[in-house]
């Protein structure tokens, strides 16, 4: 796990320069300022940091539910072996080292790397707005996980479909597998975080970040299926929860740095009048 968390390190730092063509450094800096002087952005930050909490002890709340009920053969009455068929199709070595990379690696960093590419260009409407779509995923996402239990296509018998993420990565069941469970597909979040990422930087008129953005959103939802992992079912359901996810995300961030304005100018307004 420490070559995976120093992967993902490097990969942010790239990520971030490739982005915004600034020293990625500087958004320590940038990071510590806006949490200094704007209370919204901390309780923002301290909603993602909870959210992301309460998904990381997921798995913890839904052992003690006991909850028996799988939806997994439904979704294989409906999809059949297509998963199976498209890895047979496309199966070769080096696809799967990088739709493994891709999935563990790129996946990840760019969730931390798109803020830090917009508070590097001062664009606090979208720092705001990639926030409010993280909280609103795991908040639509967590639910289903704890009582729409979708098991992943390659632990499914009947799928027929390998499980090539350990081709590449051995150690994934003992090193990722407490992260996530193996119920937890419906929606698919890699799915609907990867759309939002993209649509978020489309929107943002960023060119560079938006091809970056929308690569890797096309390659994860091709590992998705490739790795074996996920049904189509949880593929469409991601991408409407991630369309969702940006549309919100947009409006709220909007809303909120209204109110920041309008209470700006009101300390103005009353700074200007205690010195007359």
């Amino acid at each position: 796990m420490a070559t995976i968390t120093l992967a993902s390190t490097a990969m942010v730092i790239i990520l971030i320069w490739l982005g915004s063509l600034r020293n990625p450094f500087k958004v320590i800096k940038e990071f510590a300022n806006t949490l200094i002087y704007s209370r919204r952005f901390l309780f923002l930050f301290i909603s993602v940091a909870g959210i992301l909490f309460i998904n990381k002890y997921e798995l913890t709340i839904e052992k003690n539910m006991n909850y028996q009920a799988d939806f997994t053969p439904w979704v294989f009455g409906i999809e059949g072996h297509f998963v199976r068929n498209l890895q047979e199709f496309f199966y070769n070595p080096i696809i799967t080292e990088i739709c493994v990379f891709f999935y563990v690696i790129v996946f990840q960093s760019l969730l931390i790397a798109s803020i830090g590419v917009y508070l590097l260009n001062k664009n606090k409407l979208f720092v705001y707005a990639t926030c409010f779509a993280i909280i609103i995923n795991y908040a639509v996402a967590i639910p289903f996980y704890l009582f729409f239990p979708v098991s992943e296509v390659w632990s499914y018998p009947l799928s027929g479909v390998t499980f090539h993420m350990l081709d590449v990565f051995p150690r994934f069941e003992e090193s990722y597998r407490p992260l996530s469970g193996l119920d937890n597909c419906f929606p698919s979040l890699h799915t609907s975080i990867s759309v939002t990422i993209m649509l978020l930087a489309v929107r943002s008129g960023n060119r560079r970040w938006r091809m970056i953005t929308t690569t890797s959103a096309v390659i994860v939802l091709f590992s998705i299926f490739y790795l074996g992992i996920h049904w189509v079912t949880d593929m469409i359901a991601g991408s409407l929860l991630g369309i969702t996810a940006t549309t919100l995300g947009i409006y709220w961030a909007k809303s909120t740095l209204k109110k920041e304005e309008k209470l700006h100018h009101r300390n103005r307004s009353k700074d200007v009048e205690l010195s007359l």
